[in-house]
């Protein structure tokens, strides 16, 4: 056992870019359940994202148009949700599980030439003296760009639910879809663009996965990400910054135990791997005891009948 071997500067780099994908398909997540729709098919969105992302990436040879495509290919899939809830209006739970699978489905089928295929490289930022300092250059200012672009999505949102009048229809119709129907608001019209949001957020997270944090195509390599995401919202009380706390800790545990087993610590293997998982949910439970309520019609089928 080595422990000396972990650069703990190196760790804290690289578990902001472990908790990258988690945060974008989160933060998505979060203003659709504002909307006051639940979506389960954040994994097939993302899936489909890294794939989309991927192809095109390597097709083009430009990683920059490859998250552009994974942002319309996670939205395009979510309009597939949309019309099965929204026009349909059938069942979100079944709804969002099937989009899983179609998503995991669908993405098998197109990355099987990619398979072993090297994507292009995504550039690092260097921001002149910042990138310099020493210890904090290297943790906070020597990323990629989509990083910045997670981090600055989880600050709009904030800001948006909390200062905009966007913001407060949003939270209205999730809240009461039926009294926000009666002022006139476009209910049907507005978790649309909600979910088309989160679409694109969760299929950038999944091409930041295929993209930068493990740059290759595999089958099935969001590996239940996109479940974490669902269940970092709700212990996250529906807050745009205890999601990024929640992705952050998710990804340093990530990070620590992958160190850990390159180390040799005499710890089986299954326990290491199983950590991040617990300590998030154990921390996120603890979180979440100021019980932010849920939006009230959260999973609730809206009829512009009644």
């Amino acid at each position: 056992m080595d422990l000396s071997a972990i650069n703990p500067i190196l760790l804290i780099a690289s578990l902001m870019v472990a908790a990258t994908p988690l945060l974008l398909a989160a933060v998505g997540e979060l203003v659709v359940e504002k909307a006051g729709v639940l979506n389960l098919g954040v994994e097939g969105m993302m899936i489909v994202g890294a794939i989309s992302g991927f192809s095109i990436a390597v097709e083009t040879g430009s990683p920059w148009l490859g998250f552009l495509a994974s942002a319309v290919g996670g939205a395009v899939l979510s309009l597939l949700f949309v019309i099965l809830t929204q026009v349909a209006l059938a069942n979100q739970v079944a709804s969002g599980l099937a989009l899983t699978l179609f998503g995991l489905g669908i993405s098998s089928l197109m990355g099987q030439s990619y398979v072993g295929v090297k994507p292009p490289a995504t550039p690092d930022l260097y921001i002149p003296i910042l990138s310099d300092i020493p210890v904090i250059g290297p943790i906070v200012f020597s990323h990629d760009l989509i990083l910045y672009l997670g981090i600055m999505i989880v600050a709009a949102v904030w800001a948006t639910l909390k200062y905009t009048r966007v913001g407060l229809i949003l939270r209205a119709v999730g809240e009461n879809h039926d009294a926000a129907h009666a002022l006139g608001y476009k209910v049907v019209r507005i978790r649309i663009m909600a979910i088309m949001f989160g679409g694109a957020c969760a299929g950038l997270g999944g091409a930041y996965i295929s993209l930068i944090r493990v740059p290759q195509w595999t089958e099935g390599m969001t590996a239940g990400i996109g479940w974490i995401a669902l269940a970092l919202v709700v212990f996250a009380s529906w807050k745009p910054w205890r999601v990024l706390l929640g992705a952050y800790l998710f990804g340093g545990i990530t990070v620590l135990q992958l160190n850990l087993q390159a180390a040799g610590v005499a710890i089986p293997v299954e326990y290491l791997a199983m950590s991040p998982y617990i300590i998030t949910i154990l921390v996120l439970v603890i979180l979440s005891a100021d019980k932010s309520s849920a939006p009230a019609s959260l999973g609730r089928i809206f009829h512009a009948s009644h």
